[in-house]
C-alpha cells in the first residue's frame, strides 16, 4: 500500500511587504532579490497559523472531492503553533469540524512538511488510516525582530496535502530523513521553552525571536542535501535525467541553484516561489507543490523529488511517482 496525492491547497495572507521595507534596516531590493530571490512576501495580520492551516486545508478538501470527515489523521508541521499547549492540529480539526480525524503536530521547521509527509505516508502504508491531511503552516512575523537585517527571509502562509491509500503503481516510493542535533543552535529560539522559560529578561533580551547563523545555513544545506538526494536516488536506481521536477523547501536562491548544480540538475526543473513568498518554513514545499500541480501538472508515470533542510539540523528527501 502506498500514499498518493490526492489533493492539495495553499493559502497566504493578503498583507504583502515589499524588499523596499528593509530599506530601514540596512538591506535593499537589489540585495536581497539577487542573493535570496525574494522580492515580497506575506505576513498575517489578526490570523492565526491555525487560520492558514485551516483554510489550506479547507482548499485541499476541494481539489480532493472530500469532507472533512473522509480525513482520519491530521499531522500539521510548524515551528510557530497558536499556543504551546494543545497542538495546532487541534485547532486545525475544530475549524475544519473533521472530528473523526487524530490530530497532532510535528516540529522539525523548515523540514516538517517533509517530516510530516512521512508520516502520514507511514499510516497509511501500515494500513492504520486511508486518508490523511498532512499541512505545513508558519508564521514566522510572529518571530521575527523587524529591527533587524535577518527580518528579509520569512513570509507567512500554509499548505496542505490530502493523502490517501493506493494499491496502483503511484504515489510516495520512498524517504531518506536525516538530523544532527550539533546543528540546534544553528537555527533557534532561544527564549519560550523549559531552558528559558518567558520572563521579563527574555523579554526585554530578545530572546522570543529567531536567531540564525546564515553561513552555517547555507554551508550544511549545499552539504547534506546533495548527499541525501544522490544516497536516494541510488537506493531507487533512479537518475537524475528521470526527475520531473524537484520541489525543494524555499531556503535562498543561491542554496537551490548550489544544490541543482551538485546533482546535476537543470535548474528549470527546480520549481520555487520565494519571490512572491519568502520562506514560509513549514508551508514552503506544499505551497510550492500546489502551485506547480495548479499550472504544470504532471503525467502518470513522471518522478518528482522533495528535499529540505531546518533548523535541528534536519533534513530529508523523498522521491514520488506520479
Amino acid at each position: 500500500m502506498r500514499a498518493y496525492i490526492k489533493g492539495t491547497g495553499s493559502y497566504t495572507p493578503d498583507k504583502v511587504v515589499p524588499n523596499s521595507f528593509f530599506e530601514a534596516v540596512g538591506s535593499s531590493d537589489e540585495w536581497i532579490h539577487n542573493r535570496l530571490g525574494i522580492k515580497e512576501r506575506r505576513v498575517v495580520t489578526d490570523q492565526t497559523t491555525s487560520d492558514l492551516a485551516a483554510e489550506a486545508a479547507k482548499r485541499a478538501l476541494a481539489d480532493a472531492e472530500l469532507s472533512p470527515s473522509d480525513i482520519q489523521l491530521i499531522v500539521v508541521a510548524t515551528a510557530t503553533p497558536d499556543r504551546p499547549a494543545p497542538s495546532c492540529a487541534c485547532f486545525v480539526q475544530e475549524k475544519l469540524g473533521a472530528f473523526n480525524a487524530v490530530a497532532f503536530d510535528i516540529s522539525a521547521v523548515c523540514s516538517g512538511a517533509l517530516f510530516a509527509l512521512a508520516t502520514g505516508a507511514q499510516y497509511i502504508s501500515s494500513g492504520m488510516f486511508k486518508r490523511v491531511m498532512v499541512i505545513g503552516a508558519d508564521t514566522f512575523s510572529n518571530i521575527t525582530d523587524w529591527n533587524r537585517r535577518d527580518s528579509v527571509f520569512f513570509g507567512d502562509g500554509a499548505g496542505a496535502i490530502v493523502l490517501e491509500a493506493t494499491e496502483e503503481d503511484k504515489g510516495f516510493v520512498d524517504f531518506l530523513l536525516h538530523t544532527d542535533g550539533r546543528g540546534k543552535d544553528g537555527f533557534t529560539v532561544y527564549a519560550g521553552g523549559s531552558e528559558q522559560p518567558a520572563s521579563e529578561e527574555t523579554l526585554s533580551n530578545g530572546g522570543h525571536y529567531f536567531t540564525m547563523d546564515g553561513k552555517a545555513v547555507y554551508e550544511t544545506a549545499t552539504a547534506v542535501v546533495p548527499k541525501s538526494i544522490n544516497a536516494l536516488l541510488e537506493r531507487n536506481t533512479t537518475s537524475v535525467d528521470q526527475l520531473k521536477f524537484m520541489l525543494p523547501h524555499q531556503p535562498s536562491i543561491g542554496i537551490l541553484k548550489t544544490i541543482a548544480e551538485k546533482i546535476g540538475l537543470p535548474f528549470e526543473k527546480v520549481k520555487t516561489n520565494m519571490d512572491k513568498y519568502a520562506n514560509t518554513s513549514g508551508g514552503t514545499i506544499p505551497i510550492v507543490l500546489d502551485e506547480t500541480l495548479k499550472n504544470e501538472p504532471p503525467t502518470p508515470g513522471d518522478l518528482l523529488l522533495f528535499a529540505a533542510v531546518g533548523a535541528g539540523w534536519t533534513w530529508g528527501t523523498a522521491l514520488y511517482k506520479w
